[in-house]
């Protein structure tokens, strides 16, 4: 019998017995044959997860400026170890992993589809406070810091954001923030009785109402990264509150009545050697199901599908949104739709035009090849910045403008 055909029999002997392969006396040769087919599969599956992630940046583990660089120009990231592996997906930054995979295979935040307000301070001058926020005590600025605009509290400090309406009964809330010591805590309006805290480093989360002594706390891991920017994530449905962070939720609170009011409250620990950093914020109403909303109006907008800056590639954060889709199609198996790109004014007509195109048919390429929905029940088309549904002269217009909407067939 050749030496390859004697393999799986010595092999499954060893394992009958007991005894270690190395230790079943196995023919020098079959060992490195072993060894080669294990290596090439390793190599193997490798390519596959870096192939799975399109426009992927493969960076070493202790290469911080490539994985700096890469997440600063809105690629995903592969971190591997020193021999190019990729490491596990629970050591993958956020970002890097498609959508409906690893830690953000049971993420569920799904933002509110009418942007109430939206904030990057571009408008702003660096060193004022913001004009479309009110100041109410400490020390407020705005910096750029690592290619991004934060609003920085070098002195314990309190602020507010101010919506044009009183928040709705179903809203979402998102901001990024760094907090190198003590925290933030949020409220709405001026009821202080029930406040929602995020704290420094570790990602600790915490909702107390004094009212009723709902008292709920998450912590995001044991990590210590003091200047780590984070994405903070709120969802209220009437009394119901769930709390993100990155990709984990940290609170599912079903009676934490937050209370409703046209303003949201910051107050935030700063010191000018740790100053606490705030940015990117918006808050937006919620809203029906897709499946409702498209019977009603034959269209839905979808704010819930994000891609890389400037590109096709889907951000993780896209999950719920696209799993939603796949559950409708599945569950009516008469529905087609055409799925339609559209992007703000930002940036050159065609350039926009052809970004859409590629954003719309990127979406119907998940359904099909990572959902299987028959491709002959999906068509995309981008439309650039034609149909626009608000105006691009403020920052949540524009990012009303930006949008994935789905149309029936």
């Amino acid at each position: 019998m050749k030496p390859s055909k004697c393999l799986p029999v010595l092999v499954m002997l060893a394992t009958v017995l007991g005894v270690s392969v190395a230790a079943a006396q196995i023919p020098s040769s079959i060992k490195r044959k072993v060894k080669e087919r294990v290596e090439r599969a390793k190599d193997q599956a490798a390519d596959r997860a870096l192939d799975a992630i399109e426009g992927a940046v493969k960076c070493v583990v202790t290469d911080q400026s490539c994985i700096d660089n890469a997440e600063k120009a809105g690629k995903p990231v592969v971190v591997t170890d020193a021999q190019g592996q990729p490491l596990p997906a629970e050591q993958q930054p956020p970002g890097s992993q498609p959508p409906g995979t690893g830690a953000w295979a049971n993420y569920d935040f799904k933002p509110g589809e009418r942007i109430l307000y939206a904030e990057d301070f571009t408008k702003d001058e660096v060193g004022d406070f913001p004009r479309r926020m009110e100041f109410k005590s400490g020390a407020l600025e705005i910096v750029d810091w690592n290619g991004q605009r934060f609003l920085r509290a070098t002195e314990d400090s309190r602020f507010f954001v101010v919506v044009p309406e009183p928040l709705p009964e179903r809203f979402t809330m998102e901001f990024d923030y760094a907090i190198p010591s003590g925290g933030v805590w949020i409220f709405i309006g001026d009821d202080e009785s029930t406040r929602l805290e995020f704290h420094s480093s570790q990602g600790g989360v915490r909702l107390w109402n004094t009212k009723t002594q709902v008292d709920a706390s998450g912590r995001y891991s044991s990590e210590q990264s003091p200047s780590k920017v984070r994405r903070a994530r709120v969802l209220v449905d009437g009394r119901y509150v769930k709390v993100y962070l990155d990709d984990k939720r940290l609170l599912n609170v079903p009676n934490a009545d937050l209370g409703r009011a046209n303003k949201i409250q910051f107050y935030t620990d700063g010191r000018v050697d740790n100053p606490s950093l705030f940015g990117n914020f918006r808050v937006a109403a919620g809203g029906k199901k897709l499946y409702d909303a498209l019977t009603e109006k034959g269209r839905v907008a979808t704010q819930g599908i994000f891609f890389a800056t400037g590109s096709d590639v889907l951000r993780p954060e896209s999950t719920p949104v696209l799993k939603e889709i796949v559950a409708m199609l599945q569950e009516h198996a008469e529905l087609k739709l055409l799925i339609e790109g559209h992007t703000d004014n930002a940036g050159d007509d065609a350039a926009n035009l052809a970004l859409s195109d590629k954003r719309a048919a990127a979406v119907m390429r998940y359904l099909v090849e990572r959902a299987g929905v028959d491709a002959s029940r999906l068509d995309a088309r981008g439309l650039g910045e034609s149909k626009s549904v608000a105006s691009n002269d403020t920052p949540e217009g524009r990012q009303q403008n930006r949008r994935v909407e789905l149309v029936r067939r």
